[in-house]
C-alpha cells in the first residue's frame, strides 16, 4: 500500500460556530498568520483537513464540519464542581487564574492533561465546564488555501517533537506568542498550537 505524503498547508479563514442556526464568528486566521498544519499527523480535525488537502493554493473553500464530527456533543453531566482548595497557589487561592470564562488546564488522576472553562466562582467549589468550548456546535469554515506543499523530513519531525512535547511550537504559527503550552486556540490544528 503506497503511503501519501505528508503535506504542509497553510489556510486563511474565518470560523463560525452554528447552534439553531445561529452563527457565532468564533475566530479568523489571517493571510499575514495563517493557520498551519502538516497532513497526516492527526494534529487537526480529519473532516478539516479532508476538505482542504486536495485544494491548491489561492483556492477558495467554505464547508460545514457536522458537531459529531467536530468535537461532539454537548454533555450536562460534564459540568462539574471542583474544591476551590485545588486552585490554592503558595497559600492563596489563584483569582486572577480562576475567573469566569477563563480556560484553565488541569490534569485527571491518570496524568491525561485537559482544559476546562470556569463557568461560576462558589464560596467553596469552582464549576468547571469540561466539554470542549465548541462541543455540539457545527464549524463552518470560509476561505483560502495560502499554501499546500510536501513536507520537508524536517518540517514533519518538528511537528512530532512539538506533539511529543519535545520542542517549542514546531508548527511556527503562534509566532513565538505562545501564552502556555497550547498559544491559546483550540480548534483542531497544529495540536494546541494552532
Amino acid at each position: 500500500m503506497e503511503t501519501k505524503p505528508n503535506k504542509y498547508i497553510t489556510v486563511a479563514y474565518k470560523l463560525y460556530a452554528v447552534e439553531d442556526e445561529e452563527k457565532d464568528f468564533i475566530e479568523e486566521a489571517t493571510a499575514e498568520h495563517p493557520f498551519q498544519f502538516i497532513s497526516g499527523l492527526g494534529t487537526t480535525l480529519e473532516t478539516f483537513e479532508e476538505q482542504i488537502i486536495n485544494l491548491n493554493p489561492g483556492d477558495k473553500f467554505e464547508f460545514t464540519i457536522p458537531s459529531l464530527e467536530a468535537y461532539g456533543e454537548y454533555f450536562e453531566e460534564h459540568v462539574i464542581d471542583l474544591p476551590k482548595d485545588i486552585f490554592i497557589i503558595d497559600g492563596r487561592f489563584d483569582s486572577e487564574m480562576i475567573q469566569e470564562g477563563k480556560v484553565v488546564p488541569l490534569m485527571n488522576a491518570e496524568g491525561q492533561r485537559l482544559n476546562g472553562t470556569v463557568l461560576e466562582v462558589k464560596a467553596d467549589v469552582v464549576v468547571m465546564d469540561m466539554n470542549h468550548p465548541l462541543a455540539g456546535a457545527d464549524l463552518f469554515f470560509a476561505g483560502e488555501v495560502v499554501e499546500n506543499r510536501v513536507a520537508t523530513p524536517e518540517e514533519v519531525q518538528g511537528m512530532i517533537n512539538m506533539m511529543t512535547n519535545e520542542g517549542g511550537c514546531g508548527c511556527g504559527s503562534c509566532d513565538g506568542d505562545c501564552d502556555d503550552e497550547g498559544c491559546g486556540h483550540d480548534h483542531g490544528g497544529c495540536g494546541g498550537c494552532h
